[in-house]
């Protein structure tokens, strides 16, 4: 029979709230993880109600793999890092949230990111995945560089990459542009070329952009100049994020992301070499945020 957790035993739920997926965690007062879970898309940006529903399911199957039932959420100390809340009204409209938890504390996906990379709230972290930004926290204060989203902008993010591909290729097939041996492998993974690549990705999202950021590495590491362009273009804006980012005096920083494993070998040896390796992932951010937040509010007041 599931068992709730003892009276005054606190449990703290992780949650990073992504675009694309939510993920969360549940880990005991001892720093125990005893259940993950997942959930649908989680950035309020693109719908409060879906996100909100999002971050519930995905504490419901963390809940799940703990062996604890539902009713255990009204006991969970929350820490919830989301895309889209350095949007202020968004912020807001989140933090009013009449919650399932016991409590609930709420940052960006960024900072949960920066905390869980470097196991303690001081640090930076660029991260170059479906999209691209820089955040770095010291001493209290905050730094967000980029965070514009697609395809405003997101330079050197997978998106991006797509996008600068696609329009290389279209440029190339009006022989208006260098010729490129991203058009035929373009071709070959859409099954469409000319103005039947713009059919093929009327209404694509930012992640079906991100797709093609494989062929352009391809491509790049093949010597075609048009590739060689748009890596070495977005390895050159996320060299300048990371000397913003150093700036701030940081005592680590992180590369995270999908395409962050392979561009940062294309950005400035210097700026690479610093590069930790991320010690946790977003969600451990988020419950050591929470744990942080709720014990600063048990401390009894001198």
């Amino acid at each position: 029979m599931e068992q709730l957790p003892v009276d005054g035993d606190t449990l703290y739920l992780g949650i990073d709230g992504g675009g694309t997926k939510c993920r969360a965690v549940i880990v005991d007062a001892c720093g125990k993880t005893l259940g993950v879970g997942n959930g649908g898309p989680a950035n309020p940006y693109h719908g409060v109600a879906r996100a909100l529903e999002s971050i519930d399911n995905a504490a419901d199957s963390a809940l799940r793999a703990a062996g604890l039932p539902k009713s255990a959420k009204s006991q969970l100390v929350a820490g919830l890092g989301l895309a889209g809340v350095n949007v202020p009204s968004l912020f807001q409209i989140v933090k009013q949230w009449e919650h399932p938890f016991k409590e609930q504390y709420l940052t960006t996906d960024l900072h949960i990111a920066c905390i869980g990379a470097h196991e303690q709230d001081d640090g930076a972290v660029i991260v170059s995945g479906t999209g691209s930004c820089g955040f770095s926290h010291v001493n209290g204060q905050s730094l967000i560089l980029g965070a514009h989203g697609f395809p405003c902008g997101d330079v050197g993010s997978g998106a991006w990459i797509g996008l600068e591909c696609v329009k290389a290729v279209l440029l190339d097939s009006d022989q208006l542009g260098p010729q490129t041996v991203l058009t035929d492998l373009v071709a070959e993974q859409l099954q469409a070329r000319g103005i039947m690549i713009v059919e093929r990705l009327n209404g694509a999202k930012s992640s079906d952009y991100a797709k093609l950021t494989p062929l352009v590495f391809s491509a790049a590491e093949q010597g075609d100049e048009v590739a060689l362009r748009i890596i070495q273009e977005g390895a050159d804006y996320l060299t300048a994020v990371a000397r913003r980012l150093w700036a701030t005096n940081p005592p680590r920083m992180s590369m995270l992301g999908g395409v962050s494993q392979r561009i940062v070998d294309w950005m400035d040896d210097d700026i690479a070499d610093r590069m930790s390796e991320p010690l946790r992932q977003p969600e451990h951010g988020a419950v050591r945020f929470a744990r942080t937040q709720h014990e600063a509010l048990a401390e009894p007041v001198a």
